[in-house]
């Protein structure tokens, strides 16, 4: 049996996601906040502590993601694009500036599994967003002072999360963008009287390679974040905002640095 995620197959091509290196190219609009500090910090796992300096700080993300292997996936768009927004809470691990992400929706089950091994917490959403194209026209906002762009999240049926981003000027330090990103690859153990004690419980730092982020700019943001029956979103609901981002990324992943081992 072959394959690297489940279904394993005789010829390995029925798995859900192939093993990497996994090659990923998208736009972000994204929106700067901060929660309460006290429910920021409730979602941090052991190791993690709240950044005292930022104090709640937390960034929502929108993302129109395209995806490849190494067997040009980007050619079947039905497998290779999906839609994904999170949160990255401001943290500090071992006295390092990070980010942590206690929540994470995405429109696509290889993505899904994909986050599952990374550690992303993953659930299933449905996430839109404004586009830009080159052509003009009314129908679409130019990336460009004054250019506008909505975004928003739902899941089962109810909306989560919409933001609205209106660019100013051209971000000049994009290393401000983004800390390192601290995830908690768990899977639990399905035993009577094991259930609190699970098979994998690790910290884990993502490995974002040969990163690019292209054309990146800076605004005013909006944002909401709504309650819904099962979700927990909206206790990081914003109480100040910061600014609205858009830019272009792209990175490899092969691998994941594990934290506590």
């Amino acid at each position: 049996m072959r394959g690297y995620t489940l279904p394993l197959s005789p010829r390995g091509e029925a798995n859900i996601t192939p093993a990497p290196p996994w090659h990923y190219a998208g736009e972000v609009v994204a929106a700067e906040f901060w929660a309460d500090a006290q429910a920021a910090a409730a979602t941090l796992p052991d190791g993690l502590t709240l950044d005292p300096e930022s104090n709640g700080r937390t960034v929502a993300l929108f993302f129109d993601w395209q995806f490849s292997g190494e067997q040009d996936e980007y050619l079947e768009p039905a497998r290779s694009q999906y839609r994904e927004f999170f949160l990255l809470v401001d943290a500090i691990w071992q006295d390092q500036p990070v980010s942590w992400c206690p929540y994470i929706y995405v429109d696509n089950d290889a993505a899904m599994a994909r986050g599952w091994v990374q550690g992303f917490p993953k659930k299933m959403g449905a996430i839109h967003q404004t586009r830009a194209f080159a052509s003009g026209g009314p129908a679409t906002p130019q990336t460009a002072r004054g250019g506008r762009f909505g975004a928003s999240v739902s899941a089962v049926g109810h909306r989560l999360a919409k933001a609205v981003v209106t660019l100013e000027k051209p971000l000049e330090d994009p290393s401000t963008i983004q800390r390192p990103t601290i995830n908690l690859r768990h899977f639990p153990r399905l035993a009577v009287g094991q259930y609190d004690k699970p098979a994998v419980h690790e910290l884990v730092m993502a490995v974002f390679e040969n990163q690019q982020i292209s054309d990146p700019w800076v605004g005013t943001a909006e944002l909401e974040l709504l309650e819904a029956p099962g979700e927990e979103l909206a206790d990081l609901k914003p109480i100040r905002m910061g600014v609205g981002m858009r830019f272009g990324l792209s990175y490899t992943v092969t691998q994941i640095r594990n934290l506590t081992s």
